[in-house]
C-alpha cells in the first residue's frame, strides 16, 4: 500500500533530521514528537479511510451472501409450488451472485488485511508516542546536567589556568631572587683582597665613637699627667 511506503519515509525523514540537528537534544526531542503527532494524524486519517474500505467490502459481501441464500430459498418456493422455471431462474441469479462473491471476498480479504496492517502500524506509533512522552523529562533532566556538568568543567579550566599563572609569577619571582644572590655573591668574589682591607680599616674607624669622647679623654689623659 502507497500509505505504508509514504509513513516509513517520514518516520525515516524525522529520524535523519534528529540526528542532523542534535546540536541541541533538549529543543530537538520536542521537535520529535511534534513531527511524529504529525505523523500519527496523517495516519490516522488513511487508517480510517482503510478501515472504512474494510467494512464496505464487507457488507458488499454480506449482501450478496445474503442475496444468494434468498435465491436459494425462492428456487426451493418454486419448485415445492410446481413452477421449475421460475426455479431455474432464481438458481441462474443464484449463480451470478456465486461468481460475484468471488470477487467480493477477494476485495474483502485485501481490505481486512490492509486494514489489519495500518491499525498495527498506528497502534505502534500511539505506544512510541506515549513511550518518548514518559522519557522525555528524563532526557531532558539529562540534558541540563551534561550543560551544567560542561559549564562547571569551562570553569574549572579557567581555575586550573589562574593557579598556572600565579605558579609560574612564584617560580619567576624565586628565579629573580636566585639571580640576585648570585650577582652578589659574584661580586663578593671578584673584590681584591687589598680592597677588601681597605674596606674592612674603614669600617673600623666608621664605627668608632663620636667626637665628644675622644675629647674628654685627651682632657682626662691631660688632667693625670698620662701621656699619648
Amino acid at each position: 500500500m502507497g500509505i505504508l511506503t509514504r509513513f516509513k519515509d517520514i518516520m525515516a525523514s524525522n529520524i535523519n533530521a534528529l540526528l542532523d540537528k542534535c546540536e541541541d537534544p533538549e529543543k530537538m526531542i520536542d521537535q520529535y514528537l511534534r513531527n511524529l503527532e504529525s505523523d500519527l494524524g496523517k495516519v490516522k486519517a488513511e487508517t480510517a479511510s482503510v478501515m472504512a474500505d474494510e467494512k464496505r467490502a464487507k457488507r458488499e459481501l454480506d449482501e450478496c451472501l445474503e442475496e444468494t441464500e434468498k435465491m436459494q430459498k425462492y428456487a426451493e418456493k418454486a419448485l415445492l409450488a410446481g413452477n421449475e422455471s421460475d426455479a431455474r431462474t432464481f438458481l441462474e441469479k443464484k449463480q451470478s451472485l456465486a461468481a460475484k462473491q468471488g470477487v467480493l471476498q477477494q476485495s474483502y480479504d485485501l481490505a481486512k488485511g490492509n486494514a489489519a496492517k495500518m491499525r498495527q502500524m498506528h497502534d505502534k506509533l500511539v505506544s512510541d508516542l506515549n513511550d518518548l512522552n514518559a522519557r522525555r523529562d528524563a532526557i531532558k533532566a539529562k540534558v541540563k546536567v551534561a550543560k551544567a556538568q560542561e559549564r562547571m568543567n569551562r570553569i574549572g579550566a579557567s581555575a586550573e589556568g589562574a593557579v598556572e599563572n600565579l605558579s609560574a609569577f612564584d617560580r619567576m619571582e624565586a628565579k629573580a631572587n636566585k639571580m640576585l644572590d648570585e650577582a652578589n655573591a659574584m661580586a663578593e668574589l671578584n673584590q681584591s683582597p687589598q680592597e677588601s682591607d681597605i674596606d674592612s680599616l674603614m669600617d673600623k674607624y666608621d664605627t668608632q665613637g663620636n667626637g665628644a669622647v675622644e675629647d674628654e679623654l685627651a682632657a682626662l689623659k691631660a688632667k693625670l699627667g698620662v701621656s699619648s
